[in-house]
Formats: C-alpha cells, structure tokens, sequence
C-alpha cells in the first residue's frame, strides 16, 4: 500500500516533505488537511500507532491555535476533548502526517522519513 501524506499545500515544511518523497522515488498518495480534516477515529489511531503524546498532534505555530490559547487548553483539557479540537479543525493539526502501513510520522524530520523507507 502507498503512503498517504496528509499535507497543506502552503506549508512550507509540507513542501519539503513532498519535495523529499519525490526525489526518493517514493509514490504516495496527497490527502490535504484543510478540505479532508481527519477524524476523530483517525486521530485516535493515529496517536496509538505512533506512540506520541497527543500534544504533539497540535500545529503550535498556527494561527488558530495561538488565536483559541490552545498552549494553556491542552494541559488541562482531557485526550478526549484534544481529539475533538484537532477534529474540528484542520489547521489546528501538525503537518505533515504521513501514514504509512503500520507507522505513523507527524512533521517532517528527514532522518525519521528516511528510516522508514529504508
């Protein structure tokens, strides 16, 4: 099965992680963020499988959740209303996600992408 990178096409990390994808011959499916926001059954199971705390999910430097105080919410919300606020919104999620059998990345950090294509 392709990978599938959930991206939004003005980030300039999502940029480089398709630019990256590409140079490494790496077919993939493109999902973009803003028009296909994940669930909460897909966040759910994406935050199992790739063993982050849930606060790694949130795209910190956004304007929404800068706007909406998410640095304060997320350490008193419950896993369950976080899921929720990522859901809802997403501009409010890390990008990019890149789904890829069993393993899930959140951003971009090349030698992380590079280890599981190996």
């Amino acid at each position: 099965m392709r990978p599938i990178a959930i991206c939004y096409p003005k980030c300039g990390t999502c940029q480089k992680a398709e630019k990256w994808l590409k140079a490494n011959d790496i077919e993939y499916t493109y999902r973009p963020i803003k028009e296909e926001n994940p669930t909460a059954d897909e966040l759910k199971s994406w935050l199992k499988q790739s063993g982050l705390p849930i606060a790694k999910f949130f795209n910190t430097s956004g304007l929404l959740y800068k706007e909406q105080n998410m640095q304060d919410k997320v350490k008193l919300l419950s896993e369950s209303e976080l899921i929720d606020v990522l859901a809802s919104n997403g501009m409010m999620v890390k990008r990019p996600i890149l789904l890829a059998g069993d393993k899930v990345l959140v951003g971009f950090k090349e030698e992380e992408w590079q280890q599981l294509f190996k």
